[in-house]
């Protein structure tokens, strides 16, 4: 085991730890820094909002290790599951029906949630050892995502209990489709392989 894995290791172990008792956390993905917390807990999902500085108003998405990982919070129907799983883990965000487990501070109230699946090998590490992580991007809202540790705002790094640094991001934002509805909320990665998808359904 190198120098860096056993940093790795210690930051992912402290900040599933940290999860698991409430706190925030920014954590790396395939897109940009995630700002994670236990999407079940209601108060951890505030302390997000809080530290966005992000309206109710606006539904945080779900991060989870796998599709199967993510039928324990969700209801897809067969289309939508046979989408999750052609595109997840990968830059997607798939919006689907939540179960009641979920929060309705999550979903901003509403019956459906943005799923993630990152593919990320640290992001997906952490997903695998904390709770449902709240996948929302690491910065204030109205500022520029963050694809590096040092471009993070001080409120944010100080309002977390742990910083997982994976190194550059590539930056390019999920795309986010509801692909029941056969809506693209918003274009990004991959957002023309799933326009492709979406014609042949």
């Amino acid at each position: 085991m190198t120098a860096d894995d056993t940093h790795d290791e210690a930051s992912l172990a402290d900040a599933a730890a940290a999860v698991r008792e409430g706190r925030a956390v920014v954590y790396p993905t395939e897109t940009v820094y995630g700002l994670g917390a236990d999407a079940t807990d209601p108060d951890a999902v505030e302390r997000v909002f809080g530290l966005k500085r992000r309206s109710r108003a606006n539904p945080l998405s779900l991060g989870v290790p796998s599709v199967d990982a993510a039928l324990d919070y969700t209801r897809p129907t067969a289309v939508e599951e046979q989408f999750m799983r052609r595109f997840l883990p990968g830059p997607v965000t798939v919006v689907v029906e939540r179960r009641p487990s979920l929060p309705d501070v999550l979903t901003a109230g509403r019956d459906r949630v943005g799923v993630r699946v990152p593919d990320h090998e640290t992001a997906l590490d952490l997903l695998e050892r904390a709770p449902p992580l709240t996948a929302t991007s690491a910065n204030r809202s109205g500022s520029p995502s963050v694809t590096r540790i040092s471009a993070l705002d001080d409120r944010i790094r100080d309002g977390v209990a742990v910083v997982v640094d994976g190194g550059e991001t590539p930056g390019t934002e999920s795309t986010v489709v509801d692909p029941g509805a056969g809506v693209i909320h918003r274009r990004g990665a991959m957002a023309d392989d799933i326009d492709a998808w979406l014609e042949t359904q």
